[in-house]
């Protein structure tokens, strides 16, 4: 059986390939691929951020936990410490608004960095290949230079969505670091094509590859980490580093249609995903039509619902007890039917998204071992601290900046999040291994290219590249694909909004279809992003 890689960076999709064609595993291919992802899409992802991923190994037909290095706040925040400073909660759902954007960028939004830890789990555990063979590509990029993408160049000139917010130009402003790796001496940022470098980078990851990931924790590469951010008042200190440790925990499991869908743990997306699966298990959707304005609005009501739920009681359960069986329960399924057939109303209550720049990589090998990985920086702080060429997450933003929340700030803790790797199983086996960048419009976004592929037959590439909408507060979003007609009918019932986007505004979806009796497989990278699938024979 051939393996296969997609991800939304054609770059590192390349990187990962060429680890599996050399005798590489699935996670080989990821670590190669996500180096990569950290270069080229440095917002998004990278070293200063935080992952999860599930994953299925080929000799076990057993369901595995997930493995999970979130970012976390550090020691030195309190619960309260920002209840004055809050504007409002962005209305796009993302985070906070707070005077002086202090839980977005700066030393003040850094969380605990995990991804770290995540790579040295998968190292040791599963990988067959060393760092230094896994990161060559990364590191020369880093040397050598890389050509700016159309996508990371269009984004530099977006502006704020609003006056708030930060854009990913005004980020780089932020340190004199960011400032002299990312802008020209005119002050302007790259253009498509442009070759950028980032030898700072390389040299911290040749650091990590020489001296291990134990370097970037406790020893001088932490050092001078530490120095810089206690030197701007962080809240992450030495002994956050140094007590680090990734998680695993019981995935979220549920049955669909005589199927099992395996997904991540609270403070993730998986529960969410399970409950808006579990409700809309009792209706034939089939029949409704696929994007029919009674196919929008029931899906869109099971979505809604399920967030109301979540928005309430989703939150790291290390630190809060979260009603998990209660939440992803048939019970409670059955009993939001009855509302949404009765045509209640449904308080979404307040939203707790995540960032919408986020990246994700899917693998399959030969062996049929798979990984469905999404990391993250947040949208990054814009630090970046001397002579490491990396930035840092900003995933303070993500927390209710009052205390008494489920979601409130805590030293140690995790904030919610819609990361949602996921896969669909048959009889132990896996037939679709999927994942996206996106926050909270991550779960609703795979959940609808498991309802196309499963409910209505489409192969992976029509259930990917469909028209998609959301629900998860007071509107009913769809894309603009979804006709005019078709969101007027719609909104005779709900509030509707159709997008200016066809192909975007939602999560990237990158999923991987496996033939349960040929073991053949098939692959798509949405529309919305500039990735592939690359089969690797």
């Amino acid at each position: 059986m051939p393996g296969m890689i997609v991800a939304p960076q054609p770059d590192a999709v390349e990187a990962g390939a060429r680890i599996l064609a050399s005798g590489g595993n699935a996670f080989d291919a990821a670590i190669a691929c996500a180096g990569v992802q950290f270069l080229i899409d440095p917002h998004s992802c990278g070293i200063g951020g935080y992952m999860v991923m599930a994953y299925h190994l080929a000799d076990s037909g057993a369901v595995q936990p997930i493995l999970d290095a979130p970012a976390t706040a550090g020691s030195r925040v309190s619960p309260s410490m920002w209840e004055n400073q809050v504007i409002g909660p962005n209305p796009r759902g993302w985070g906070f608004f707070l005077n002086d954007k202090v839980n977005e960028d700066g030393y003040q939004a850094i969380c605990t960095p995990g991804v770290m830890r995540g790579i040295e789990t998968m190292l040791n555990r599963w990988c067959t290949k060393e760092l230094s063979e896994l990161w060559e590509t990364a590191i020369r990029f880093c040397m050598e230079g890389w050509p700016v993408s159309a996508g990371m160049a269009a984004r530099w000139k977006e502006p704020p969505m609003y006056y708030e917010t930060s854009s990913l130009r005004q980020k780089l402003n932020v340190t004199p670091e960011a400032q002299r790796i990312y802008l020209n001496s005119d002050g302007t940022t790259f253009e498509m094509g442009d070759v950028l470098h980032n030898p700072d980078y390389g040299r911290t990851l040749e650091r990590v590859v020489e001296k291990g990931v134990e370097d970037f924790y406790t020893g001088d590469l932490a050092g001078e980490m530490i120095a810089d951010l206690a030197a701007h008042d962080a809240w992450v200190s030495a002994e956050d580093l140094h007590n680090y440790h990734a998680r695993e925990e019981p995935a979220v499991v549920g049955d669909y249609r005589g199927l099992q869908v395996v997904s991540s743990q609270p403070p993730h997306g998986g529960p969410t995903l399970i409950a808006i699966l579990n409700i809309l298990e009792g209706y034939e959707l089939r029949s409704m039509g696929h994007n029919s304005p009674e196919y929008i609005y029931l899906v869109s009501m099971a979505m809604k619902a399920a967030f109301a739920d979540r928005n309430r009681h989703l939150a790291d359960p290390q630190h809060v007890e979260v009603p998990l069986e209660w939440l992803t329960s048939k019970e409670r399924a059955a009993e939001w039917r009855e509302v949404i057939d009765r045509g209640d109303p449904i308080d979404a209550g307040r939203r707790q998204h995540d960032s919408p720049d986020t990246t994700h990589v899917t693998v399959v090998d030969d062996a049929g071992n798979c990984v469905s990985l999404t990391h993250s920086l947040g949208t990054s702080s814009g630090v970046i601290s001397p002579g490491l060429g990396f930035m840092y997450n900003n995933s303070m933003v993500n927390f209710e900046p009052q205390p008494g929340h489920p979601n409130s700030i805590a030293p140690g803790k995790g904030r919610t999040t819609g990361m949602t790797p996921t896969m669909v199983m048959k009889d132990s086996q896996p037939i679709l291994v999927l994942g996206a960048p996106g926050a909270t419009r991550i779960t609703t976004s795979v959940l609808q290219v498991i309802l196309n592929h499963v409910d209505f037959g489409m192969d992976i590439s029509d259930a990917v590249w469909a028209p998609r909408f959301d629900c998860q507060g007071n509107e009913i979003v769809c894309q603009a694909r979804i006709p005019q007609q078709t969101c007027d009918a719609v909104g005779s019932r709900h509030a509707t909004q159709r997008l200016t986007q066809s192909h975007s505004g939602m999560a990237l979806v990158h999923a991987i279809a496996i033939d349960q009796i040929s073991g053949a497989l098939s692959g798509a990278a949405d529309t919305g992003g500039e990735g592939m699938p690359l089969l690797v024979e």
